[in-house]
């Protein structure tokens, strides 16, 4: 097979309607727009429009806010680590942290933290480098051996000075 032999499975595209064709077309004068109206001709955008009539968007109140400041971890579970260094994706006598996790393909991008959730069994002795941990998570760890070391949060950027 070469790359310029390469093409879709059958029925896998559709080639575009070329309307405003002439009347043996079936979709030819009004090009399926209908005739005449707002709606036949170009540069019309009324979606959410309501005929003049409150739209729904402005009738219903206004509900929550985005707060900026949030931390947004990535949630792993001690059981997914046990089951990566199980696989050799992870070097369980090493220090375990977001970037190790990150390198065996625990977590996918690196976020505000990587905080250890209790769920699953670990057997091997970890030592863990992690934004946050919940109390059984660390119970866990520890009962087995290892220890879970929490970081500082990282420091806010400054405010502007006014």
């Amino acid at each position: 097979m070469k790359l310029n032999e390469i093409t879709d499975n059958e029925g896998a595209t559709k080639n575009r309607k070329r309307v405003g064709r002439g009347i043996g077309s079936g979709s030819g004068k009004t090009a399926g727009r209908g005739v005449k109206g707002q709606k036949s001709r170009g540069g019309v955008a009324i979606n959410g429009f309501e005929g003049g009539q409150m739209p729904i968007y402005r009738r219903l109140p206004k509900r929550g806010f985005n707060n900026i400041f949030s931390t947004d971890f990535n949630v792993v579970s001690v059981g997914r680590i046990q089951a990566a260094i199980d696989a050799g994706k992870l070097d369980g006598k090493k220090a375990i942290d977001a970037a190790a996790l990150k390198a065996a393909g625990v977590i996918r991008r690196l976020k505000d933290g990587v905080r250890i959730l209790a769920d699953g069994d670990v057997k091997a002795k970890l030592t863990l480098e992690v934004a946050g941990a919940s109390r059984t998570a660390i119970e866990k760890v520890e009962k087995a051996g290892g220890s879970i070391k929490l970081l500082a949060p990282a420091p806010a950027a400054p405010a502007a000075e006014e």
